[in-house]
């Protein structure tokens, strides 16, 4: 069997992928909260009262899972920085493994992301 040798480098290229994408959700937080603010002063009737709680429900928990994986990313640059220090131009076995969960992490949150973008776009389409 033939070892792979997984580079901080491709690491922390990906890293950077993931820290721009993250930082769009951000953005994209905050304009889809000023259009709950903008909907909560129109609507008075509970049923879209109870949507519009819905959905910054959600935002919030979207937004709280957006920090923890720019806080995993900021701990294993740091990780990587050391061993970059240390001459290891190569991430170890344990860390090369909790990367590939935080890329399918990262995947499963994209795709959860998707689907709240697209309910949320069809209430803004049947409320704004």
């Amino acid at each position: 069997m033939e070892t792979q040798v997984i580079y901080n480098s491709d690491l922390h290229f990906e890293h950077e992928r993931w820290r721009s994408e993250l930082f769009f959700w951000k953005d994209e937080m905050k304009s889809f909260n000023h259009r709950l603010e903008e909907l909560v002063s129109r609507w008075t009737d509970k049923d879209v009262l109870v949507q519009l709680e819905h959905f910054q429900n959600e935002f919030i928990l979207h937004e709280g899972r957006i920090n923890e994986f720019l806080e995993g990313i900021e701990s294993h640059e740091h990780r990587i920085a050391g061993q970059s220090m240390a001459g290891d131009d190569s991430m170890d076995r344990a860390m090369v493994q909790r990367h590939l969960e935080f890329r399918d992490e990262m995947e499963t949150q994209r795709e959860m992301f998707q689907n709240l973008k697209k309910e949320f776009f069809k209430f803004l389409t049947k409320y704004l």
